[in-house]
Parts: structure tokens; sequence; C-alpha cells
């Protein structure tokens, strides 16, 4: 994984500063504790669930709503679970869908185990053999305008992955009615 290495809530709270309607859909865990300490957000769309399915998740919406910019914020071990999902990602080439995987190289919702990205496997890598427009990894905060730039306005689909440090953050939990949240969501990605 190397030296340098970001601190998770520092580098999303940047990467969503001024988003304007970008539309976010967090992995469970430290990827939706994260993005609610970013600040909580009608078009904030927290899975509790589905280990393995965000990505997939953010592809649907951005396929639906090609009008919008899409950002995915999930951790390393939802990507590894769901690896295939970028095969379909590059597969269906969604240009405003970009995904950001907060890598600490540990599965940290089930007691910090080493995931595969400590052991070598390349997400960027992975996504560039799966026809990715772009991907890229980043360690240092000095790296996040060019990152928003991609979340913003870069050809997709794109992939980041963002080597965090794998401390811990205290936990900050947004609304946990799935049901509420996909109604707010809606009802405010209607008005927009």
């Amino acid at each position: 994984m190397g030296a340098l290495m970001l601190d998770r809530r520092e580098f999303v709270r940047r990467l969503l500063i001024d988003r304007g309607d970008l539309l976010v859909v967090s992995g469970l865990g430290s990827a939706t504790y994260d993005v609610a300490a970013a600040g909580d957000h009608s078009l904030n769309f927290y899975l509790w669930g589905a280990m393995g399915g965000t990505a997939m998740i953010g592809l649907g919406l951005a396929l639906a709503r090609p009008d919008k910019r899409v950002a995915v914020l999930t951790g390393d071990g939802d990507m590894l679970m769901g690896l295939g999902s970028l095969a379909t990602i590059g597969v269906k080439q969604s240009n405003n869908l970009a995904i950001v995987v907060l890598d600490n190289a540990h599965y940290g919702e089930t007691g910090m185990q080493a995931s595969h990205t400590q052991s070598g496997i390349d997400l960027v890598a992975t996504a560039l053999a799966c026809r990715f427009k772009q991907a890229r990894a980043v360690s240092r905060l000095e790296q996040v305008a060019a990152v928003r730039k991609l979340l913003h306005f870069g050809e997709g689909p794109i992939l980041i992955n963002a080597r965090i440090s794998d401390e811990e953050a205290p936990r900050v939990l947004p609304l946990r009615d799935g049901h509420a949240i996909k109604q707010r969501f809606i009802e405010t990605l209607n008005a927009i």
C-alpha cells in the first residue's frame, strides 16, 4: 500500500464540499459514516447492507439519470466482493459515474482482517482492464482538487482508489430507515 495514507474523514469531507446536485451512493459501514460526517444531504443514498452491491446501485442510478453526476463512495471490502460489477460498468460505459474506493486494505466492519488489496490486488489495474475511461490511485490530500474535478466533470466510468489510513473514526450515523432514505432521495431528485 505504500507509506502515504489519507485521513479518510478529511478526504471525504473535502470531496463533498460544495457538491451541488451530485448524487452520492455510500457503501455500508465506514463509507456511510464518512459521507454522513461530511454533512447529511437529501441526495445521499446511504446503504446499510448490500455488501458488494454499492457500485451496481450507482450504475443503475447513473443509467436511469444520465443528466446527473453519480459518485459511489465505498470501501475496498465492498468493492472486492462486487469485483464483477467493474466488468458490467465497463460494458455499460456510463459516462456520468465515478467510484471512489476508500481503501484501507482491511475489512473494517468485521474485525479489521486484511483485505486482498493488502496483498497487492490492484483495483486501478482491474478497472482499466474493465475499460474504465479513467482510473487512478490517490494518497495525498493535495490530490483532492483533481478528484473533485473528475467527480463533477470527468468522462466516466471513473475509479479512484483512495489509499486511506486504517485508523478508526467515530461513527456518524445518518438516518437508518431504508424506506425514508429512498423516499427523501427520490423526492429531492425529482425536484431538481
